[in-house]
């Protein structure tokens, strides 16, 4: 069995984000509300009011609301 070679151009890394953006983005990080079941980081700001769930077990309260009739 013949092997064909890799190519050798090696595709580019994604571009680099806008001057800021990164500093923006870890303020936000910084900030989260941690899931109410887990205790995992949400996509959600800690200023969210009510119940924040990280994407795992929003996803499964999703499921459980959706089969309960």
């Amino acid at each position: 069995m013949t092997q064909t070679p890799a190519p050798e151009s090696a595709p580019e890394s994604a571009p680099e984000p806008a001057a800021g953006t990164h500093q923006v983005r870890e303020e936000a990080d910084a900030a989260l509300a941690d899931c109410v079941l887990c205790g995992e980081p949400t996509e959600y700001a800690a200023s969210t009011r009510g119940a924040t769930y990280c994407p795992v077990c929003e996803w499964q309260e999703a499921q459980r609301t959706a089969c309960s009739g």
